[in-house]
């Protein structure tokens, strides 16, 4: 047995995914609850939560609070998950921090209210909480790892929860319709504890309805009474490759006008999840935490959100936009984006894991990219390239598909043919893009 304490926590992923809520409430309860600590809102969705997320730990920090903001999965290093003041915990404080989680296991294995090991999600989980309590985090923003009912992350008791999008993903764990999606993530609402959602499909709407009602929750549509209109760019703006990025809208809600406000998460589709981290702060703000309107504001222009329509510049020119697109929804907004750029439609590097939709993701992203260069991400679940130029070629024969060994020389063929990439598929792919990149 390795001493190593992010070892083991590496060593806990053999167990996969498992859902259920009593391993982490042991261990939750057996440290004395550091999820009560501070007060937290938590996030679920199919897309955008975790863009909300990183909004609305903008907008509490710039109101003076000490925020945490915990994420999943992470880009490059573990520590991107547990972020205190706009920063990623230090590796020693992570590493204090499964030790002690680790005896703790071990305790509970002896005692017998734990059975078998915890998940690395379930672990991973309550080390967040556990390192938000001993850095005395004021308000944690947490995102849902999957669904919402039986995730790891739903032993919080928030003062605000959110629900930012429905679509299809995970549907082996979350069921195979918007209604079974819908109802699986309502399941983060807690009785008497309000609900933001964003725009959803009547039959996710539905569900979300019900589950609220039974629960005496109110439920906030984040359009409801709002008014968003997204202004043009000023003619002196840059019009070159990042010309969507930096979004200006006019933003009128319930509570307030705030004038013209710029989203700084590029594409279009950030004007939704924007709308819902509003609605979810003025609501935090009447729970008794206050986030003043200039503190949203800011939170809306500068979130630190890496791998999301996010654009890396080379020091020899080249360029390459990474985005997170995993599912037939985030691909859809990337090919949106990718459509309104100015130029020729750029090469794109891809790759997937096998239990993705990846005929969704490509029947949308191939008719905006020149060529696409497939290839294998640094997951055992990734997807065998040769199988996904197989099927893009069926898909859209006059775009060029070929493949290659590693997304080092994925990204090298890409380059050769243009000096603007696109990197997408799969989370795990930015990282090891990233990686390459420096």
């Amino acid at each position: 047995m390795t001493s190593d304490p992010l070892s083991y926590l590496f060593g806990l992923e053999q167990f996969g995914i498992k859902f259920g809520l009593e391993k982490t409430s042991a261990l939750v309860d057996r440290l004395d609850h550091p999820e009560r600590a501070f007060q937290s809102v938590h996030i679920a969705g199919t897309n955008g939560k975790g863009s909300v997320t990183a909004m609305v730990e903008a907008a509490l920090r710039a109101a003076g609070h000490r925020a945490a903001r915990y994420t999943s999965p992470h880009l490059i290093d573990l520590t991107e998950r547990f972020v205190i003041d706009g920063r990623a915990v230090a590796t020693d404080v992570l590493v204090a921090v499964v030790a002690d989680l680790r005896t703790v296991i071990e305790g509970l294995l002896r005692d017998g209210t734990l059975q078998d090991q915890p998940t690395f999600f379930e672990v991973t989980t309550a080390a967040a909480f556990e390192i938000f309590r001993r850095a005395g985090a004021e308000v944690g923003v947490i995102e849902v790892g999957l669904g919402g009912r039986l995730d790891a992350t739903n032993v919080v008791r928030p003062a605000v929860t959110a629900i930012t999008s429905i679509a299809f993903d995970h549907e082996r764990y979350l069921g195979s319709t918007l209604d079974q999606i819908a109802t699986e993530k309502a399941g983060i609402i807690k009785p008497g504890v309000p609900v933001v959602v964003g725009a959803l499909a009547p039959e996710a709407a539905r569900a979300i309805e019900t589950v609220a009602r039974e629960r005496g929750a109110e439920l906030i549509r984040a359009s409801d009474g709002a008014r968003v209109v997204r202004l043009e760019p000023d003619a002196t703006h840059d019009t070159r490759y990042d010309a969507p990025s930096g979004t200006v809208v006019r933003l009128v809600t319930p509570v307030r006008d705030y004038g013209e406000v710029a989203i700084g998460l590029p594409g279009v589709h950030q004007i939704d999840n924007a709308l819902v981290a509003v609605r979810l702060l003025e609501t935090l703000h009447e729970q008794g935490i206050a986030v003043p309107p200039e503190a949203i504001v800011a939170g809306l222009a500068r979130p630190s959100w890496p791998g999301r329509l996010d654009r890396r510049r080379l020091k020899d020119g080249r360029e390459v936009l990474l985005d997170a697109a995993h599912n037939p929804a985030g691909a859809a907004a990337l090919a949106s984006y990718l459509h309104e750029l100015p130029g020729p439609p750029p090469p794109l590097v891809f790759a997937a894991m096998g239990d993705k939709d990846i005929g969704g993701m490509l029947r949308v992203l191939l008719p905006a990219v020149s060529r696409i260069v497939l290839t294998r991400a640094s997951s055992r679940r990734s997807a065998d390239p040769t199988d996904l130029a197989r099927l893009a070629r069926a898909i859209a024969p006059d775009v060029p598909a070929v493949v290659e060994p590693s997304a080092a020389a994925a990204i090298a063929a890409a380059w050769c043919v243009s000096p603007r990439i696109v990197v997408a598929g799969s989370i795990f792919l930015l990282g090891d893009v990233m990686k390459e990149i420096g």
